[in-house]
């Protein structure tokens, strides 16, 4: 999606331990016009599958999910990483380690939302290693519901985890795949 790949370009900020921080437009203060192009451009990639749930893991995930959901017509289910009172009852639960915050969470989807008859769509901004999609995967599975593919803004290619997740056979479609980051530049994969 070459109107991402300029944005990033032009706003995004490369951190040293391989951060790159597009909190001005994706995921602290969102440009709401790219997040509508990109729920368009994801329901364009998958529109033959017969996606009717969109599943995605708080928090800077959420509002790319919504606009995914959009796209779709369906609903957003989004695992927490924190048990709260405001779920009830029975729940999946899965650990995942997060690559940006240096922590382990057990997320959590209560089992009202997520069922076998779901065909669902993980969606996520980022894709560095992949734990916290493994982590949805298991929440997927636990459910009985069918995995129809995996939605990424931004993947880190150098960091292994699209590989491993594409390896599994699982489709997988990232709008922007970075090759390689330097301190003060990026790459993006052809």
């Amino acid at each position: 999606m070459q109107s991402l790949k300029d944005r990033i370009l032009s706003d995004g900020k490369v951190r040293p331990g391989n951060v790159l921080k597009v909190d001005s437009f994706l995921n602290h203060q969102m440009d709401i016009h790219i997040l509508e192009e990109i729920g368009a451009e994801f329901k364009r990639r998958f529109e033959d599958a017969n996606i009717n749930k969109i599943l995605t893991i708080e928090a800077s995930g959420i509002a790319i999910a919504c606009m995914v959901a959009k796209s779709f017509d369906v609903p957003l289910v989004f695992a927490k990483k924190n048990q709260t009172k405001n779920i009830a009852g029975d729940v999946y639960s899965s650990r995942v380690t997060s690559y940006t915050h240096s922590r382990v969470y057990d997320v959590i989807v209560s089992k009202e939302f997520l069922t076998a008859d779901d065909r669902v769509l993980l969606i996520d901004d980022f894709l560095a290693n992949g734990c916290a999609l493994e982590g949805l995967i298991d929440i997927v599975d636990q459910s009985g519901a069918m995995l129809e593919g995996i939605g990424i803004v931004i993947e880190k290619h150098f960091q292994g985890g699209g590989d491993r997740l594409r390896e599994k056979g699982i489709r997988l479609e990232s709008l922007a795949i970075i090759e390689s980051m330097t301190d003060d530049s990026l790459k993006f994969k052809d």
